[in-house]
């Protein structure tokens, strides 16, 4: 297992962008020491502000990490990294592969672009988790985005693949969702406002929009089929898909091919 430890708070927010184990398993410590992670105009390096020691190994473990680390496991395509600590904006953009696990919490935009593999986060999310950042064309694109706490607004915007399954989250969650599946206990006001596809399953939600509309009581194989593979992960959802449900379709403002589960009663 490769080890980057954090030797104190950093002066600026730190871009870990493709520090990876890949990435590193072709370099010396005295090699990667000289890769540049500073913001500003300190030009801070990897050495500057971790202790590394590296083994070639498919594990990277970043230890003491604080919400000054950006960018932590973007571009991941394989192995694991686990992370004793918070993370800063965009946690795992761009994953195509591999595990990537923060024992903490983690800022906005966290999962952003990512088309493959698995992002745990054990404590809470910014604003955006698993969204698209501004401009672009799509949020979470294929991977699966796990949280233990709460995530922040307008979870999933414009996602287009994937699975989010989250304990709480606030307003306009699958805000734009285009696809992909999110699974919560409860959500804020207005879920799925101008969703065109996708499904969002919820034990309590908040206000709904007049551009949902109720089409019945439903018991879709889909559902159950997805509980047993996350029975393992997070029973508690896996549980709430198998509960008996209502379900709506919107957002009717747009495409309205999008679908909200809530269970019945």
């Amino acid at each position: 297992m490769s080890i980057l430890t954090l030797r104190e708070a950093p002066p600026e927010r730190l871009d870990l962008d493709g520090l990876t184990p890949a990435a590193l398993a072709g370099l010396s410590e005295a090699e990667a020491a000289r890769l540049p992670v500073g913001t500003s105009r300190r030009g801070l390096t990897l050495g500057d502000c971790f202790a590394i020691s590296l083994d070639g190994s498919d594990e990277l473990r970043i230890v003491g990490a604080t919400e000054r680390l950006d960018r932590v496991g973007a571009g991941l395509s394989a192995g694991r990294i686990v992370v004793e600590g918070d993370v800063g904006q965009r946690l795992g953009a761009g994953m195509t592969g591999g595990t990537l696990t923060v024992s903490g919490s983690a800022g906005p935009f966290a999962g952003t672009a990512a088309k493959g593999g698995t992002i745990r986060i054990a404590g809470n999310a910014g604003e955006s988790a698993g969204g698209a950042l501004h401009g672009a064309e799509a949020g979470l694109d294929g991977a699966t985005l796990m949280i233990g706490g709460t995530a922040g607004e307008r979870l999933g915007d414009r996602m287009r693949a994937g699975l989010i399954v989250v304990k709480a989250a606030g307003a306009h969650v699958g805000s734009r969702m285009i696809a992909g599946t999110i699974v919560a206990e409860a959500i804020g006001d207005h879920p799925g406002y101008g969703m065109r596809r996708g499904t969002l399953v919820a034990a309590r939600h908040g206000a709904l929009l007049p551009t949902f509309v109720e089409t019945g009581r439903q018991d879709l194989v889909v559902l159950k089929l997805l509980a047993t593979s996350i029975q393992a992960l997070v029973p508690e959802a896996a549980a709430l898909l198998r509960a008996p449900m209502r379900r709506y379709g919107g957002d009717l403002a747009t495409l309205g091919k999008g679908e909200l589960f809530t269970p019945v009663g």
